[in-house]
């Protein structure tokens, strides 16, 4: 078992992960002490097909009374109608103040239940158990919640930081190749911006084999970790840093029809594009950059940028992006692996340069 502390005062939390937790679960959540012995297993349609069976179980040994409540899975379920409907849903269920939201799936089914635990009676209390790579070494730690509006991703939610997280490496067997592959750029990007070191251990893993060790898994929690308790709410800068290859990858996310291309796609996309950008105003060694872009392609992520994706789209999605404050360009650059900063150099001549780099076969 490896364990990642989160230290938030009291917001404080533990991530636990262990292969086979999911059947230990619910002694896991009882340990707790959240209150209430009602639990709302919130899903999607495939992760729910695979392992509710298995959570509802445990849940129920362990003495809660659980619900499952079903989503259709992808990010088009990431609404504001349908954070309203699972309320709903949970109201009709019995569910109140005492009860907690138990949040099982990737990134789409963390960001909406963590939401909808922030606003149902005014709170109460999460528990994220992450089944994919990008919610296992990201999302599901850090407390950001939301659902995506046709302006752009995530531009609505709250901090709603979980009580416990656990994480099974085991779920991660169930994924379709694409997904497990795409989960990577976060992991990358980690490595990127704190932990060159662990650019070599990504390196040698197989990406057909589904087998990731829980001690990656959590030392990548851990890098995410440290610097949300550096900057929990984004108000210092240094949370910034995590947004590395963001800004450009969720603007080509927003300017496509959800379900075109995985989050982890896009942001490897703009990873490439930051690594160009890298180059150009912080003299990133072009042998780094390529190092970096050869991970990318060892996971399959794509590295070109469709032409029929338009940059003037891109661009209009990147105005309204939460990255820009005051107007001003905050975008991550990268100096050396293991060393990101945030910068304000960046113009828009440099974006829409960036993305029309994406058009190009790297060298």
């Amino acid at each position: 078992m490896s364990l990642v502390h989160v230290n938030l005062a009291e917001r404080s939390y533990d991530v636990v992960v262990e292969s086979g937790l999911l059947g230990r679960a619910g002694a896991a959540i009882s340990e707790t002490s959240l209150g209430g012995r009602r639990a709302a297993l919130i899903s999607d349609e495939r992760v729910a097909g695979f392992h509710s069976e298995v959570l509802l179980d445990s849940l129920a040994a362990a003495g809660f009374r659980p619900s499952l409540h079903v989503i259709a899975a992808g990010e088009a379920s990431k609404t504001m109608a349908q954070a309203e409907g699972l309320c709903r849903e949970m109201i009709r269920a019995g569910h109140d103040r005492r009860s907690l939201v138990v949040a099982l799936g990737g990134g789409v089914v963390g960001d909406l239940a963590g939401f909808v635990a922030a606003i149902f009676f005014r709170g109460i209390p999460l528990v994220q158990i992450p089944t994919t790579i990008v919610a296992q070494v990201d999302s599901s730690v850090g407390g950001k919640t939301g659902v995506n509006v046709g302006e752009g991703k995530n531009l609505l939610g709250c901090f709603h930081q979980a009580h416990l997280v656990l994480v099974d490496p085991q779920t991660l067997r169930t994924l379709p190749q694409r997904e497990f592959c795409e989960g990577f750029a976060e992991a990358i990007k980690h490595a990127a911006i704190r932990d060159s070191a662990m650019l070599g251990e990504l390196a040698a893993l197989d990406p057909d084999s589904r087998e990731v060790p829980a001690e990656l898994i959590a030392r990548n929690i851990a890098i995410k970790a440290r610097i949300v308790e550096a900057d929990e709410h984004e108000t210092r800068g240094i949370r910034a840093l995590l947004n590395f290859g963001h800004t450009i990858g969720h603007g080509i996310e927003a300017a496509i029809p959800y379900g075109q291309m995985l989050h982890g796609e896009a942001i490897a996309l703009g990873l490439r594009a930051a690594l160009f950008l890298s180059q150009r105003h912080c003299q990133l060694a072009p042998d780094a950059s390529r190092s970096l872009l050869g991970l990318l392609e060892k996971f399959r992520l794509p590295l070109v940028l469709d032409e029929e994706i338009a940059t003037p789209t891109i661009m209009g999605k990147l105005a309204r992006d939460k990255k820009f404050s005051a107007g001003k360009i905050r975008f991550v650059l990268l100096d050396a692996p293991g060393h990101a900063y945030v910068s304000d150099v960046v113009t828009q001549e440099d974006l829409r340069d960036a993305i029309e780099h994406l058009r190009q076969e790297p060298e």
